[in-house]
């Protein structure tokens, strides 16, 4: 093996490793305790989009960054969501589909290569302030939750701080334009254990929020967490959607500040593979489009304050999209190449030649 060679493979190992460990990342609200900052970390989304009856499943699988023993997280929906669980092996079953295609080659003869968190307290959700209203209140996939209605932003807070919840400014700031445009807000509490910690990160287990929404969306917004951001040490995370429609679809934030979401994969699923993936998400056949047509976005997701949500839409582009191969090589028992055959036959021929006259 040449020099080249042993220079290369190492860079090449490490893009294919980095890929696949990369790959295992909703928006919600991080509202930690004073001196025990928590961050989204990297989170896989499915959203799985029926047009025919407005109704968003959104199904996540998320981590967080935290030095605090246990923590709380608020999602918004635009109306009342139903909670259930759902399978975490169908994140795995996705990741397996969309993933790029090895391609063994013969080696070359030249010998040269190719949000959120809300601390909680101990109190229960049972205390509710008159403007506030405890719609649902459920245990779910290791999650108590509970789907608030507030008439204010303030009073949301009211409620946090009654609940043991941490609250602040950021908090309220992030809480209002939702709460002025009359969604709901569904508060999440988990508690670390030695099993689903790792360095700080806490996974949680996928839960399935389905709701009413005239439009798909993603909600991106966060409160400013740079700060606690830094504290924990996070500097990169990423998010991962796969977003089933019955098309191709594209997501959007604002016109002056786009989605920094690409597309990584996109194209029709058979009727297996989407038989396979309700059971492994435990949802009803009737409960999703017919045909399913997957469109996988990557997003290096900013610790920055984001001016609105992603909403998606029908995308004019209906092309399929597939990863780029991944070649491997491999080194053949035999030769394949004329030059090499033809040099055994002059070297050979002589030899066998003349043992034959000698018979």
């Amino acid at each position: 093996m040449t020099l080249r060679m042993w220079v290369l493979l190492p860079l090449v190992g490490g893009v294919f490793l980095a890929y696949f460990t990369s790959r295992p990342a909703q928006g919600c609200c991080p509202a930690p305790r004073s001196g025990q900052p928590v961050v989204n970390a990297d989170q896989t989304v499915i959203l799985i989009w029926d047009a025919a009856t407005k109704t968003e499943h959104f199904i996540r699988q998320a981590s967080f960054k935290s030095e605090a023993e246990d923590f709380g997280f608020l999602v918004p929906s635009p109306s009342q969501p139903e909670l259930e669980e759902s399978g975490n092996e169908a994140f795995g079953f996705l990741l397996k589909l969309t993933e790029p295609e090895v391609k063994k080659v013969r080696q070359p003869s030249t010998g040269v290569g190719c949000g959120c968190g809300a601390d909680i307290g101990s109190k229960r959700a049972d205390t509710a302030p008159a403007n506030v209203r405890v719609l649902e209140e459920k245990l779910v996939a290791g999650f108590n939750a509970v789907v608030l209605e507030a008439d204010s932003a303030t009073a949301l807070v009211g409620w946090l701080k009654t609940n043991g919840y941490a609250f602040s400014p950021e908090v309220e700031a992030w809480a209002k334009p939702y709460i002025e445009s009359g969604w709901k807000i569904t508060a999440l509490k988990v508690a670390k254990s030695k099993d689903r910690v790792v360095d700080k990160t806490v996974a949680a287990s996928a839960l399935r929020m389905s709701f009413k929404t005239d439009r798909p969306l993603f909600p991106y917004r966060e409160p400013d967490n740079k700060k606690s951001a830094q504290d924990l040490g996070a500097k990169s995370r990423l998010l991962r959607i796969y977003f089933v429609g019955e098309a191709r679809y594209q997501g959007d934030l604002t016109a002056d500040d786009p989605w920094t979401g690409r597309v990584a994969w996109a194209g029709k699923l058979p009727p297996k593979d989407r038989k396979k993936a309700l059971e492994l998400l435990k949802l009803p056949d009737k409960s999703t489009p017919p045909e399913w047509w997957l469109t996988e976005f990557e997003d290096e997701w900013p610790y920055k304050v984001a001016p609105a949500d992603v909403y998606f839409s029908r995308s004019s582009d209906q092309k399929d999209v597939r990863r780029p191969p991944i070649y491997e090589y491999v080194s053949l028992p035999y030769p394949t190449d004329a030059i090499t055959y033809a040099l055994g036959a002059v070297i050979l021929l002589p030899l066998v030649w003349r043992r034959l006259r000698r018979a």
